[in-house]
């Protein structure tokens, strides 16, 4: 055979054996891959795991990475120690028999991150939807059974209380699951239509009937003070005519002195001047013509003015004033 043929075959037995060799590199590269990812494992921030081996539990692994021990311990499930939060609907049923529809909001979290609560909430229930359904039913069992005792027409007054009735019921309950219930929330509560449309003819009937009353009180109110104003009015008007009267009166009859008091010196003075006394009464009549012509805006005043009359009146008014001077003398 010839040399060449020979090196040529050599060489071609070397290639395959080369190309089967890394082939195996390649094998056991992926294969010490797949022994290095299986034995470690990274746990995010806001979650642990819970790891078993054989099937039974091993360990909590916290937030990091850690090495999980080959062909033998695995992840058995992932939980979350943050907050979470549902939106649950249901119906109840009044003490009436009204249909009551509530929408609620529930907040709730991982109890601790200790080893046993953390197997509590990983091996209680099979799967998250089961824990759910457990939770919304004990939810709406305890939500129907204070409903249950309570009339239509004061459900709607209540939402403190059913909510702390439950809170008080789902606490011990989710305890045990391993949660803690960290609020719940009532935020809508809703009845048939007719039942609305009932409980809103009530309201609209007793708004008219309140508004009713306190337009009567207000009118009540407003006669009592305008009648009180005015009774005030009148008193006060009452006092000040009095005042005025008697003010009138005492300036009256002060002028009237002063008039006498002049007329008499005046007719003294007359009298001593040898003119006739009756001069007074025609200066008097005189002067009291002119005030009227005045003073009187056209309304017609008929006097007498004779001679007789002005000398009785002018003895009278000396009499008087003659009478006053004996008295200031005593």
């Amino acid at each position: 055979m010839c040399p060449f043929i020979v090196c040529k075959n050599k060489f071609i037995i070397h290639l395959k054996l080369l190309k089967h060799m890394f082939i195996l590199a390649i094998f056991a590269v992926f294969i010490v891959f797949l022994i290095i990812r299986s034995a470690g494992v990274t746990v995010a921030e806001g979650n642990v795991a819970v790891t078993t081996s054989w099937g039974r539990f091993e360990r909590v692994l916290y937030p990091g990475y850690h090495g999980l021990t080959p062909f033998g311990e695995s992840i058995f499930r992932q939980i979350s120690v943050q907050n979470q939060s549902e939106e649950l609907s249901f119906q109840a049923i009044t003490l009436d028999q009204a249909n009551v529809y509530f929408k609620t909001m529930l907040l709730y979290t991982v109890r601790d991150s200790e080893e046993e609560t953390i197997k509590s909430v990983a091996f209680k229930f099979i799967d998250q939807r089961s824990f759910m359904q457990a939770m919304t039913r004990t939810i709406e069992s305890s939500v129907r059974a204070f409903v249950g005792t309570q009339k239509q027409a004061e459900i709607l007054s209540l939402r403190s209380e059913i909510t702390q009735a439950v809170k008080a019921n789902l606490d011990e309950t989710l305890a045990g699951w391993g949660y803690h219930l960290l609020d719940l929330q009532i935020n809508e509560m809703t009845f048939d239509q007719v039942i609305t449309s009932s409980m809103a003819q009530v309201v609209a009937s007793n708004n008219l009937r309140q508004a009713a009353i306190n337009e009567g009180e207000t009118m009540l109110i407003k006669r009592t003070k305008e009648a009180e104003a005015e009774g005030n009015a009148i008193r006060i008007a009452a006092d000040a005519e009095k005042t005025a009267m008697q003010l009138r009166g005492q300036g009256t009859a002060l002028f009237r002195e002063e008039v006498a008091r002049g007329v008499a010196h005046a007719a003294r003075d007359i009298t001593g001047a040898g003119l006739d006394p009756s001069f007074v009464s025609f200066l008097m009549w005189t002067e009291t013509m002119k005030y009227i012509a005045r003073e009187g805006k056209g309304n017609l005043l008929l006097m007498d003015a004779s001679v007789q009359n002005q000398q009785q009146l002018l003895q009278e008014l000396t009499s008087m004033q003659m009478s006053k001077g004996n008295q200031s003398i005593k």
